[in-house]
């Protein structure tokens, strides 16, 4: 592939998200090193967050002029997928009236399968936030290390392909409203050791619930009151908005600390909780952005009986 296969911001449409496969690491340097390359040249304002490893890459195969790219760990920025959207969104306001360029990578070999789930939610999500708006942003997939299912969502969430040089629509681009309503799978089944029936008045009894099992689990006192704050936040939104009650229940798994709250609820805005609140925004967006930044991953589950969020928070390895 050579520098203009991909050219950022010079599409008919306003918005532009091709998914970008590769087969090796110089595919991968080739492809993504051109579409940055590229939009350098047109002085754009670009942003790449992509897996550690191949952000050295990159270093390395676009030189010196990498310098002037704003970079982003994905492993730390993406660990939970549902903060991802919130920084691109930052990330194109602070540019008003420009063209961004992104290239962004939420799934990468080794993640988890929940973690892949809400990865492709936010894939999907991304046609709904960026609608209309002036920004490209392109999603390298790794066909040697991602599973083949993981590949064909690829094809679903991005409107456009571009394989061994060539891009082209999408046959299989699916409504993003639709495909995010395919990751509500029904979540694995959890023994909890402690479960929590709540109602108005009893938001201190969760917290304090929470505070004394999360000492239990080996997770610091920082974490421990991150952990306290978001299961708060999702606890109050039952009492606002799913029906003034919910259900806490809370288990370790996999190395993780987590709790779940259950209510009746909806999720009326599939983008609510992926874009930093203002001072005038609605509890539930904000906390529900609140819950993404500070937990290691969120799932989100939003049926016909109610909405579920599960939220992990990760304990160290030395524990115990």
């Amino acid at each position: 592939m050579n520098d203009s296969d991909i050219r950022p911001g010079q599409a008919a449409a306003p918005f532009v998200h091709p998914a970008l496969f590769y087969g090796s690491r110089d595919e991968y340097v080739d492809g993504v090193g051109g579409f940055v390359r590229a939009a350098l040249r047109m002085s754009a304002p670009t942003l790449v967050a992509v897996p550690g490893d191949r952000l050295e890459d990159l270093r390395r195969g676009v030189g010196e002029a990498f310098g002037s790219v704003v970079s982003a760990d994905m492993t730390e920025l993406g660990r939970n997928p549902g903060r991802i959207l919130s920084r691109l969104r930052e990330f194109a306001a602070q540019h008003p009236g420009r063209h961004v360029q992104i290239v962004v990578e939420p799934i990468w070999a080794g993640r988890s399968p929940a973690e892949i789930t809400e990865a492709t939610r936010h894939e999907a999500l991304i046609n709904l936030a960026f609608q209309g708006k002036a920004a490209t942003i392109l999603c390298p997939y790794d066909l040697a290390g991602l599973p083949k299912e993981v590949v064909e969502d690829a094809r679903r969430t991005h409107p456009a392909l571009t394989e061994n040089g060539t891009t082209t629509a999408s046959d299989c681009y699916t409504d993003p409203a639709e495909m995010s309503a395919r990751c509500d799978l029904p979540l694995a089944d959890a023994v909890p050791v402690q479960r929590f029936d709540y109602g108005r008045g009893q938001l201190g009894e969760v917290r304090d619930l929470v505070q004394a099992w999360a000492a239990t689990t080996g997770l610091d006192s920082v974490r421990i009151s991150d952990f306290v704050l978001a299961t708060g936040e999702a606890a109050a939104n039952s009492i606002l908005h799913g029906g003034g009650c919910g259900t806490l229940r809370l288990w370790s798994e996999n190395g993780a600390a987590i709790a779940e709250i259950q209510d009746s609820g909806r999720l009326s805005d599939p983008l609510a909780g992926r874009a930093r609140p203002g001072p005038a925004s609605a509890n539930g967006g904000r906390g529900l952005w609140l819950i993404h930044q500070l937990c290691d991953l969120v799932e989100t589950r939003a049926t016909a009986t109610g909405l579920t969020l599960r939220l992990h928070m990760t304990v160290p390895p030395h524990h115990g």
